[in-house]
């Protein structure tokens, strides 16, 4: 089994952590909204917005996930393009739940939510 340094398996699983938080906060946002204006020509913008959030969350969550996995049934250690691509999404990952973030607080704000 290849193993990931300590320090790479803590960034894991707090992303996964963090994006895992914003997901769940995508839907609470797009319900509240929802809930509180309708599905009107003002709204249906945003609640594409929030749903273009929601998949641009999902998917690095999900190759997080799929990489650690994998570079796990490797032995001795995983090929070093496989090593990259994790290094890759981990800063994708990073990236996108940065930006989420701040289009969800922009929505919640700017709809009082």
């Amino acid at each position: 089994m290849a193993k990931l340094s300590p320090e790479v398996l803590t960034t894991i699983f707090s992303l996964q952590r963090r994006l895992i938080e914003l997901i769940a906060e995508t839907k609470i946002t797009e319900f509240s909204l929802f809930e509180r204006y309708g599905e009107t020509e003002e709204t249906l913008p945003e609640l594409e917005q929030i749903q273009n959030c929601f998949e641009r969350l999902k998917n690095p969550y999900s190759r997080l996930h799929t990489l650690t996995l994998r570079i796990s049934e490797y032995y001795p250690v995983a090929p070093s393009a496989i090593l990259e691509l994790l290094s890759e999404t981990i800063e994708q990952a990073q990236l996108s739940a940065d930006v989420v973030g701040a289009s969800l607080s922009e929505t919640q704000k700017n709809w009082r939510l």
